[in-house]
Protein backbone atom coordinates (compact mmCIF):
# COMPACT_ATOMS: atom_id res chain seq x y z
CA UNK A 1 0.00 0.00 0.00
CA UNK A 2 1.30 3.12 -0.95
CA UNK A 3 1.69 6.33 1.63
CA UNK A 4 -0.23 9.52 0.27
CA UNK A 5 3.06 10.88 -0.35
CA UNK A 6 4.56 7.86 -1.96
CA UNK A 7 1.37 8.33 -4.73
CA UNK A 8 1.61 11.90 -5.19
CA UNK A 9 5.60 12.12 -6.06
CA UNK A 10 5.12 8.47 -8.23
CA UNK A 11 2.35 10.99 -10.31
CA UNK A 12 4.64 13.87 -10.35
CA UNK A 13 7.74 11.26 -11.69
CA UNK A 14 5.09 9.97 -14.42
CA UNK A 15 5.24 6.50 -12.66
CA UNK A 16 1.94 4.05 -12.61
CA UNK A 17 0.09 4.12 -9.17
CA UNK A 18 -2.56 2.03 -7.83
CA UNK A 19 -4.93 5.09 -7.99
CA UNK A 20 -5.14 8.41 -8.92
CA UNK A 21 -3.90 10.99 -5.67
CA UNK A 22 -7.26 13.06 -4.36
CA UNK A 23 -6.22 16.07 -3.05
CA UNK A 24 -7.50 19.80 -2.27
CA UNK A 25 -4.69 22.06 -1.62
CA UNK A 26 -5.88 24.79 0.55
CA UNK A 27 -5.72 28.70 0.19
CA UNK A 28 -7.78 29.22 -2.51
CA UNK A 29 -9.07 25.80 -2.83
CA UNK A 30 -9.88 25.36 0.59
CA UNK A 31 -11.11 21.98 1.82
CA UNK A 32 -12.63 22.76 5.57
CA UNK A 33 -16.50 23.06 5.80
CA UNK A 34 -18.88 23.73 8.48
CA UNK A 35 -19.15 20.02 9.49
CA UNK A 36 -15.92 19.24 10.00
CA UNK A 37 -14.92 22.12 11.86
CA UNK A 38 -18.12 21.18 14.13
CA UNK A 39 -17.17 17.83 14.43
CA UNK A 40 -13.79 18.12 15.12
CA UNK A 41 -14.42 21.08 17.37
CA UNK A 42 -12.11 23.97 16.34
CA UNK A 43 -13.97 27.04 15.74
CA UNK A 44 -13.66 29.31 12.85
CA UNK A 45 -13.08 32.34 12.58
CA UNK A 46 -10.28 31.53 15.60
CA UNK A 47 -8.14 28.80 13.24
CA UNK A 48 -7.61 31.67 10.80
CA UNK A 49 -5.31 33.56 13.44
CA UNK A 50 -3.79 30.38 15.77
CA UNK A 51 -0.93 28.19 14.75
CA UNK A 52 -2.17 25.12 16.34
CA UNK A 53 -5.90 25.88 15.40
CA UNK A 54 -4.93 25.86 11.96
CA UNK A 55 -2.39 22.70 11.47
CA UNK A 56 -5.02 20.36 13.62
CA UNK A 57 -7.78 21.27 11.36
CA UNK A 58 -5.85 20.83 8.41
CA UNK A 59 -5.06 17.27 10.04
CA UNK A 60 -8.44 16.51 10.62
CA UNK A 61 -8.93 16.84 6.35
CA UNK A 62 -6.95 14.26 6.29
CA UNK A 63 -7.41 12.10 8.80
CA UNK A 64 -11.73 12.60 8.73
CA UNK A 65 -11.14 10.83 5.42
CA UNK A 66 -11.58 13.94 2.79
CA UNK A 67 -8.17 13.89 1.23
CA UNK A 68 -4.78 12.80 0.44
CA UNK A 69 -2.82 15.64 1.80
CA UNK A 70 -2.41 18.52 4.30
CA UNK A 71 -2.80 21.98 3.16
CA UNK A 72 -2.51 25.79 4.76
CA UNK A 73 -4.03 28.07 5.07
CA UNK A 74 -8.23 28.16 4.79
CA UNK A 75 -8.17 31.52 2.53
CA UNK A 76 -6.52 33.33 -0.09
CA UNK A 77 -6.23 36.61 2.33
CA UNK A 78 -3.05 36.35 3.87
CA UNK A 79 -1.27 38.08 1.01
CA UNK A 80 -3.66 41.07 0.89
CA UNK A 81 -3.84 41.75 4.68
CA UNK A 82 -0.33 41.65 5.11
CA UNK A 83 0.01 44.24 2.28
CA UNK A 84 -2.61 46.82 4.37
CA UNK A 85 -5.77 45.50 2.78
CA UNK A 86 -8.29 45.21 5.63
CA UNK A 87 -9.77 41.91 5.90
CA UNK A 88 -13.51 40.41 7.25
CA UNK A 89 -12.22 37.84 9.15
CA UNK A 90 -15.37 35.61 8.43
CA UNK A 91 -17.32 32.79 10.66
CA UNK A 92 -18.00 29.39 9.97
CA UNK A 93 -20.41 29.63 7.70
CA UNK A 94 -18.06 31.80 5.02
CA UNK A 95 -14.24 32.50 4.99
CA UNK A 96 -12.41 35.94 5.04
CA UNK A 97 -12.70 38.32 2.29
CA UNK A 98 -11.25 41.76 1.54
CA UNK A 99 -13.59 44.25 2.90
CA UNK A 100 -11.24 47.68 2.20
CA UNK A 101 -8.14 48.50 0.07
CA UNK A 102 -5.10 49.29 0.18
CA UNK A 103 -4.35 51.50 -2.82
CA UNK A 104 -6.45 53.49 -5.29
CA UNK A 105 -3.97 53.04 -8.22
CA UNK A 106 -1.22 51.04 -9.65
CA UNK A 107 0.93 54.44 -9.57
CA UNK A 108 0.79 53.83 -5.53
CA UNK A 109 2.11 50.72 -5.41
CA UNK A 110 5.50 52.07 -3.34
CA UNK A 111 3.00 52.84 -0.22
CA UNK A 112 3.14 49.19 0.22
CA UNK A 113 5.09 47.49 2.49
CA UNK A 114 6.65 44.15 1.98
CA UNK A 115 5.38 41.02 4.31
CA UNK A 116 6.47 40.88 7.86
CA UNK A 117 6.82 37.25 8.38
CA UNK A 118 7.32 37.82 12.20
CA UNK A 119 3.87 38.23 13.01
CA UNK A 120 0.51 38.46 11.44
CA UNK A 121 -1.15 35.55 9.35
CA UNK A 122 1.79 35.06 7.00
CA UNK A 123 3.73 33.88 10.71
CA UNK A 124 0.76 31.81 11.42
CA UNK A 125 0.84 30.19 8.43
CA UNK A 126 4.53 29.59 8.73
CA UNK A 127 4.02 28.00 12.28
CA UNK A 128 1.39 25.61 11.29
CA UNK A 129 3.39 24.32 8.42
CA UNK A 130 6.27 23.35 10.84
CA UNK A 131 3.63 21.77 13.21
CA UNK A 132 2.25 19.52 10.60
CA UNK A 133 5.68 18.80 9.86
CA UNK A 134 6.64 17.60 13.25
CA UNK A 135 4.56 15.16 12.40
CA UNK A 136 7.23 13.32 10.50
CA UNK A 137 3.78 11.42 8.93
CA UNK A 138 3.50 10.63 4.97
CA UNK A 139 0.95 13.14 4.39
CA UNK A 140 2.26 15.60 1.31
CA UNK A 141 2.04 19.26 2.98
CA UNK A 142 0.86 22.05 0.81
CA UNK A 143 1.55 25.67 1.21
CA UNK A 144 -0.18 27.80 -0.42
CA UNK A 145 -0.14 31.34 -2.35
CA UNK A 146 -2.57 33.59 -3.74
CA UNK A 147 -1.24 34.49 -7.29
CA UNK A 148 0.18 37.78 -8.72
CA UNK A 149 -2.56 38.80 -9.96
CA UNK A 150 -5.32 37.98 -7.52
CA UNK A 151 -3.14 39.28 -4.65
CA UNK A 152 -3.05 42.69 -6.42
CA UNK A 153 -6.29 42.89 -7.40
CA UNK A 154 -7.11 42.41 -3.65
CA UNK A 155 -5.13 45.12 -2.62
CA UNK A 156 -6.69 47.73 -5.09
CA UNK A 157 -10.27 48.06 -6.51
CA UNK A 158 -10.17 45.59 -9.61
CA UNK A 159 -12.20 46.83 -12.38
CA UNK A 160 -9.69 49.62 -11.76
CA UNK A 161 -6.52 47.33 -11.88
CA UNK A 162 -7.51 45.71 -15.06
CA UNK A 163 -8.03 48.81 -17.36
CA UNK A 164 -4.50 50.06 -15.79
CA UNK A 165 -2.66 46.98 -16.79
CA UNK A 166 -3.46 48.97 -20.44
CA UNK A 167 -3.42 52.45 -18.90
CA UNK A 168 -0.39 52.62 -17.08
CA UNK A 169 1.08 49.33 -17.95
CA UNK A 170 5.17 50.16 -17.02
CA UNK A 171 3.44 51.15 -13.35
CA UNK A 172 1.66 47.86 -13.46
CA UNK A 173 4.43 45.67 -14.38
CA UNK A 174 6.54 47.28 -11.55
CA UNK A 175 3.46 47.01 -8.75
CA UNK A 176 2.86 43.26 -10.39
CA UNK A 177 6.56 42.09 -9.81
CA UNK A 178 7.17 43.65 -6.31
CA UNK A 179 3.78 41.47 -5.19
CA UNK A 180 6.01 38.44 -7.08
CA UNK A 181 9.05 39.25 -5.66
CA UNK A 182 7.13 39.17 -1.96
CA UNK A 183 4.80 36.11 -3.10
CA UNK A 184 8.34 34.04 -3.84
CA UNK A 185 9.95 34.79 0.00
CA UNK A 186 6.63 33.88 1.14
CA UNK A 187 6.61 30.33 -0.75
CA UNK A 188 10.85 30.19 0.59
CA UNK A 189 9.67 30.46 4.02
CA UNK A 190 6.78 27.92 3.35
CA UNK A 191 9.37 25.51 2.02
CA UNK A 192 11.60 26.53 4.59
CA UNK A 193 9.01 25.42 6.97
CA UNK A 194 8.29 21.86 5.64
CA UNK A 195 6.34 22.64 2.85
CA UNK A 196 6.54 19.49 0.07
CA UNK A 197 4.34 21.30 -2.64
CA UNK A 198 3.73 25.04 -3.61
CA UNK A 199 0.07 25.73 -5.07
CA UNK A 200 -0.59 29.00 -6.35
CA UNK A 201 -3.96 30.11 -7.43
CA UNK A 202 -4.86 32.73 -9.47
CA UNK A 203 -8.27 32.75 -10.22
CA UNK A 204 -8.55 36.58 -11.04
CA UNK A 205 -5.66 35.77 -13.92
CA UNK A 206 -7.95 34.45 -15.72
CA UNK A 207 -7.76 34.24 -20.18
CA UNK A 208 -11.38 35.24 -19.79
CA UNK A 209 -10.73 38.41 -18.39
CA UNK A 210 -7.19 39.40 -19.57
CA UNK A 211 -7.63 38.04 -23.15
CA UNK A 212 -4.45 35.80 -24.58
CA UNK A 213 -2.18 39.02 -24.61
CA UNK A 214 -2.40 40.11 -21.14
CA UNK A 215 -2.81 36.82 -19.87
CA UNK A 216 0.61 35.68 -21.53
CA UNK A 217 2.01 39.59 -20.38
CA UNK A 218 1.26 39.26 -16.62
CA UNK A 219 -0.30 36.14 -15.60
CA UNK A 220 2.29 33.88 -17.53
CA UNK A 221 5.11 36.12 -16.71
CA UNK A 222 4.74 36.45 -13.19
CA UNK A 223 3.89 33.02 -12.21
CA UNK A 224 6.48 31.26 -13.97
CA UNK A 225 8.66 33.99 -12.11
CA UNK A 226 7.55 32.21 -8.98
CA UNK A 227 7.26 28.68 -10.52
CA UNK A 228 11.02 28.96 -11.26
CA UNK A 229 12.24 30.31 -7.69
CA UNK A 230 10.47 27.18 -6.41
CA UNK A 231 11.96 24.81 -8.62
CA UNK A 232 15.24 26.06 -7.80
CA UNK A 233 14.30 24.95 -3.85
CA UNK A 234 13.46 21.13 -5.77
CA UNK A 235 9.74 21.55 -4.97
CA UNK A 236 6.85 20.90 -7.33
CA UNK A 237 4.72 23.33 -7.98
CA UNK A 238 0.63 23.48 -8.57
CA UNK A 239 -0.89 25.95 -10.69
CA UNK A 240 -4.59 26.61 -10.89
CA UNK A 241 -5.97 29.19 -12.57
CA UNK A 242 -9.97 29.70 -13.39
CA UNK A 243 -12.20 30.26 -16.18
CA UNK A 244 -12.71 28.37 -19.31
CA UNK A 245 -9.32 28.12 -21.54
CA UNK A 246 -9.97 28.07 -25.09
CA UNK A 247 -8.77 30.92 -26.41
CA UNK A 248 -5.79 30.64 -24.04
CA UNK A 249 -4.59 26.63 -24.35
CA UNK A 250 -1.65 27.97 -26.06
CA UNK A 251 -0.28 30.46 -23.47
CA UNK A 252 -1.27 27.83 -20.50
CA UNK A 253 1.22 25.61 -21.88
CA UNK A 254 3.81 28.27 -21.41
CA UNK A 255 3.45 27.95 -17.50
CA UNK A 256 6.07 25.67 -16.21
CA UNK A 257 4.14 24.43 -13.17
CA UNK A 258 4.31 20.77 -12.66
CA UNK A 259 0.60 20.42 -12.45
CA UNK A 260 -2.25 22.38 -14.07
CA UNK A 261 -5.40 22.61 -12.59
CA UNK A 262 -8.51 24.20 -13.40
CA UNK A 263 -12.36 24.44 -12.29
CA UNK A 264 -15.14 22.76 -13.43
CA UNK A 265 -16.15 24.64 -16.50
CA UNK A 266 -12.78 23.15 -18.44
CA UNK A 267 -13.56 20.16 -19.95
CA UNK A 268 -11.07 17.54 -18.79
CA UNK A 269 -10.97 16.20 -22.22
CA UNK A 270 -10.38 19.09 -24.38
CA UNK A 271 -7.46 20.26 -21.42
CA UNK A 272 -6.26 16.47 -22.41
CA UNK A 273 -5.71 17.27 -26.25
CA UNK A 274 -4.79 21.09 -25.68
CA UNK A 275 -2.18 20.23 -23.08
CA UNK A 276 -0.48 16.91 -24.35
CA UNK A 277 0.76 15.08 -21.13
CA UNK A 278 0.85 17.75 -18.83
CA UNK A 279 0.02 16.74 -15.69
CA UNK A 280 -3.59 17.90 -14.57
CA UNK A 281 -5.56 18.36 -11.62
CA UNK A 282 -9.52 18.47 -11.06
CA UNK A 283 -12.46 18.90 -11.37
CA UNK A 284 -15.03 17.79 -9.64
CA UNK A 285 -18.16 20.40 -9.53
CA UNK A 286 -17.42 22.50 -5.83
CA UNK A 287 -21.35 23.16 -7.00
CA UNK A 288 -22.66 19.32 -6.92
CA UNK A 289 -19.89 19.07 -3.76
CA UNK A 290 -22.21 21.07 -2.19
CA UNK A 291 -25.79 20.57 -3.25
CA UNK A 292 -25.60 17.22 -5.17
CA UNK A 293 -25.80 13.70 -4.08
CA UNK A 294 -22.85 11.64 -3.16
CA UNK A 295 -23.44 9.35 -5.93
CA UNK A 296 -23.27 11.94 -8.21
CA UNK A 297 -20.00 12.76 -7.20
CA UNK A 298 -18.45 10.00 -7.37
CA UNK A 299 -19.81 9.77 -11.01
CA UNK A 300 -17.85 13.24 -11.79
CA UNK A 301 -14.80 11.44 -10.52
CA UNK A 302 -15.05 8.29 -12.48
CA UNK A 303 -15.53 10.86 -15.47
CA UNK A 304 -12.23 13.35 -14.69
CA UNK A 305 -10.36 9.97 -14.25
CA UNK A 306 -11.36 8.86 -17.76
CA UNK A 307 -11.68 12.28 -19.61
CA UNK A 308 -7.50 12.32 -18.39
CA UNK A 309 -7.31 13.78 -14.69
CA UNK A 310 -3.82 12.35 -13.14
CA UNK A 311 -5.10 13.75 -9.91
CA UNK A 312 -8.30 14.36 -8.54
CA UNK A 313 -9.58 17.22 -6.39
CA UNK A 314 -12.36 19.79 -6.41
CA UNK A 315 -12.55 22.07 -8.86
CA UNK A 316 -12.57 25.05 -6.78
CA UNK A 317 -12.77 25.64 -2.90
CA UNK A 318 -15.45 24.27 -1.19
CA UNK A 319 -18.57 25.60 -0.04
CA UNK A 320 -18.48 25.92 3.81
CA UNK A 321 -22.14 23.85 3.69
CA UNK A 322 -20.66 21.23 1.84
CA UNK A 323 -21.95 18.11 3.39
CA UNK A 324 -19.07 15.96 5.02
CA UNK A 325 -20.09 12.24 3.25
CA UNK A 326 -20.10 14.46 -0.32
CA UNK A 327 -16.59 15.77 0.38
CA UNK A 328 -15.87 12.22 1.49
CA UNK A 329 -17.26 11.04 -2.16
CA UNK A 330 -14.67 11.39 -4.27
CA UNK A 331 -11.49 9.50 -2.21
CA UNK A 332 -14.09 6.59 -1.29
CA UNK A 333 -14.84 5.95 -4.93
CA UNK A 334 -11.10 6.41 -5.77
CA UNK A 335 -10.10 3.84 -2.87
CA UNK A 336 -12.64 1.22 -4.24
CA UNK A 337 -9.83 0.43 -6.72
CA UNK A 338 -11.76 0.22 -9.65
CA UNK A 339 -9.83 2.81 -11.47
Amino acid sequence: MLSSKERLNMVLSGEKVDRPPCICPGGMMNMVTTELIEEVGIQFPHAHTNAQMMADLAAAVYEKGCFDNYGVPFCMTIEAENFGAKVDMGTQMYEPHVVEYAIDSVKEWKKISEINYEEGRSKVVIDAIKLLKSKNSDVPIIGNLTGPISTASSIMEPSIFYKELRKNNKEAHEFVNFVTDQLITFAKRQIEAGADIIAISDPSGTGEILGPKLFEEFVVKYINKIVDSVKKEDKNVIVHICGQMRKVYSEVNKIKSDILSFDSIVNMTDARRNLGDRLLMGNVSTYTIEFGEAKKIAELTEKCVKDGANIISPACGLGMKSPLKNVKAMLEYLSKGDV
